[in-house]
C-alpha cells in the first residue's frame, strides 16, 4: 500500500490509452516515475521487482519508481496509463486495511491543521459494474483534457488527484463490504449517508427522504449512524450546516439571514439557536470574535 499527501497535486509526465488487439507483451523498464495502469479489456501480465500481477477488466496497478518492471506473457489488452511524480507519496507497511477503512470513510482524520493523507493499494479491482462505467467515463474525459496540452495541465493534475482518491475510496468500501465481517455493511451505509449529507445539507433532509434514498428504515439508519458517529442524523446535519455557516461568516460579509438560507437553516431564530448550540455563542458574537483576530 502507498500513502500520498493530496494537499499537493502530482506532476503529470505522460498519460494515454492503448489498444492491442493482437497479443502483446510489455517491455522491460526501470523509471523514476510512478505509473498507474487501469485495464479496460483483455489482460495485462506484469512483473514488478520479482512479483507477478495479472490485470483484467477493471483492475488497476500502481508501479513504484526505481523498481524493474516488465511483461511476462503476451495477451490482447486495452488499458490507460498515467506517468506522474509526487514528492509526498511513499510505501507503507503493516497497516490494517479494515481499521484504516473505518477511520477514513467515517472521517475520523478531519483535523484541518494536518495534511490530508490518502492511502492507495498497489493492486485493486473496481468493485462493481457501475464503478467501472463511471471510471471509464472519467478516464476518457481526463484524456480529452490532457490532450489540450499546456493550457489545462494544472486542471488535469487536479482531476487525476480526484481519480486517485476515488480509487482509494472504492478500495476501502470494497474491503468493508466483503471482508469487514459483522457490522461492516452498516459502516458502509453510514459512509454513504455521510456523503449524502455533505452534498445536500442545504436542502431539507427529513426521515421520509432518507428512507426513500437509502431504502432502509429511518430508525435503523439513525441508530447505526449514532453508534458509528456519536451523532443522530439530524444533529449531524445541523453540525455540517453550522460548520459551513462559520466558514461563510469568516470569509464573507453576507448577512446572517442569507447565510442561514445557504446552509439550510432558513428561519433566523432557529439558525441562531442551532448556531449557539454548536459554538456556544450567537452568530453576531462569533462574527465579532473572528473579525477581531
Amino acid at each position: 500500500m502507498l500513502k500520498m499527501n493530496v494537499d499537493r497535486v502530482p506532476k503529470i509526465m505522460l498519460m494515454g490509452f492503448v489498444s492491442y488487439t493482437a497479443p502483446w507483451i510489455h517491455f522491460h523498464r526501470n523509471t523514476d516515475e510512478h505509473i498507474l495502469y487501469i485495464v479496460k479489456n483483455g489482460e495485462l501480465h506484469m512483473r514488478e521487482d520479482g512479483r507477478d500481477y495479472v490485470l483484467k477488466r477493471g483492475d488497476s496497478l500502481l508501479l513504484e519508481p526505481g523498481l524493474d518492471h516488465e511483461g511476462t506473457k503476451k495477451a490482447p489488452c486495452d488499458y490507460y496509463y498515467f506517468h506522474f511524480k509526487h514528492p509526498g507519496i511513499s510505501a507503507v507497511e503493516e497497516l490494517n486495511p479494515l481499521e484504516l477503512a473505518k477511520s477514513i470513510l467515517l472521517e475520523e482524520q478531519a483535523d484541518p491543521e494536518e495534511e490530508t493523507t490518502y492511502y492507495f493499494p498497489k493492486l485493486h479491482s473496481l468493485s462493481d459494474k457501475n464503478s467501472f462505467s463511471q471510471m471509464m467515463h472519467a478516464l476518457n474525459e481526463l484524456l480529452i483534457l490532457y490532450r489540450r496540452k499546456h493550457y489545462n495541465r494544472g486542471l488535469t493534475a487536479l482531476r487525476f488527484s480526484g481519480l486517485l482518491i476515488e480509487l482509494s475510496r472504492d478500495y476501502f468500501l470494497h474491503k468493508l463490504r466483503h471482508e469487514g465481517g459483522k457490522g461492516s455493511k452498516a459502516v458502509a451505509k453510514v459512509h454513504a449517508l455521510l456523503d449524502y449529507i455533505h452534498q445536500h445539507y442545504m436542502e431539507k433532509i427529513g426521515s421520509a427522504l432518507i428512507e426513500r434514498e437509502f431504502e432502509s428504515n429511518y430508525d435503523y439508519l439513525n441508530r447505526i449512524f449514532k453508534e458509528t458517529t456519536g451523532y443522530t442524523i439530524t444533529r449531524y446535519v445541523n453540525k455540517v450546516r453550522i460548520q459551513h455557516a462559520q466558514e461563510l461568516i469568516q470569509a464573507t460579509h453576507m448577512g446572517f439571514g442569507e447565510i442561514g438560507y445557504l446552509t439550510g437553516l432558513e428561519d433566523p431564530y432557529y439558525f441562531s439557536k442551532v448556531f449557539k448550540q454548536f459554538t456556544g455563542v450567537s452568530p453576531g458574537q462569533y462574527y465579532k470574535q473572528v473579525r477581531e483576530l
